[in-house]
């Protein structure tokens, strides 16, 4: 019996490791400051959710995909949904309307936290699937959220006008509100360059370096 629980603990620890990691990113990143900031401040928002979709997330998706690998025949596809879902969720946050509404709805601005927290999670859970196929699945998964997150941070870097109300985009490090905006949209531009590079290099090796077969 002592056995076969420590053979159950050594498996499941290298799953149970991220997991607890990325949720003790999230209990601090949501049970800190940042939530109130975020709501006054573009520049505290982008904190957040960078923290959020690039740093919480990745690490939960980890721990889940090493507790309960997914199984699915369509690995592309659902790399495929995941990523326009992400799409969604990124872009249709940061469009003016409901960035504000969420930035002024304590309901809102949860329901788009937690938005922000599942798309993160499942872009990255296909690739972290068994098989080649989930490599490759995984590799279109991370140039396609680079390439979008990427874009809206430069589309809100080099914006010439204010495109959220004053009091919402707010004041950072002494910048005005629309520096502070085009600082926001720079941060969204360059962070995602780490995790989603990162995730592509080690599935491009999976894909050398795993047969047909897997």
């Amino acid at each position: 019996m002592r056995g076969t629980q420590s053979e159950t603990g050594r498996q499941l620890a290298p799953g149970l490791l991220p997991l607890a990691v990325g949720l003790a990113a999230l209990a601090g990143l949501w049970g800190g400051p940042l939530p109130d900031l975020a709501r006054v401040s573009f520049v505290w928002h982008m904190m957040l959710h960078l923290g959020v979709i690039l740093g919480a997330a990745p690490l939960i998706a980890l721990g889940l995909a090493r507790l309960a690998p997914l199984r699915t025949a369509w690995p592309v596809l659902f790399a495929g949904a995941a990523s326009l879902l992400e799409l969604a969720v990124v872009w249709g946050w940061h469009a003016p309307r409901l960035h504000e509404a969420a930035a002024l709805d304590p309901t809102l601005f949860r329901i788009q936290q937690a938005t922000f927290l599942g798309a993160g999670v499942l872009v990255w859970l296909p690739g972290l699937a068994p098989g080649r196929a989930a490599a490759g699945a995984g590799l279109l998964a991370m140039l396609f959220s680079l390439m979008h997150m990427t874009m809206l941070g430069v589309l809100l870097t080099l914006s010439p006008r204010l495109l959220y109300a004053p009091e919402i985009c707010g004041t950072a490090f002494g910048l005005a509100p629309l520096d502070t905006q085009r600082l926001g949209g720079a941060m969204m531009a360059v962070a995602g360059l780490g995790p989603y590079l990162v995730g592509a290099g080690v599935f491009t090796m999976r894909l050398t370096r795993e047969g047909p077969e897997d």
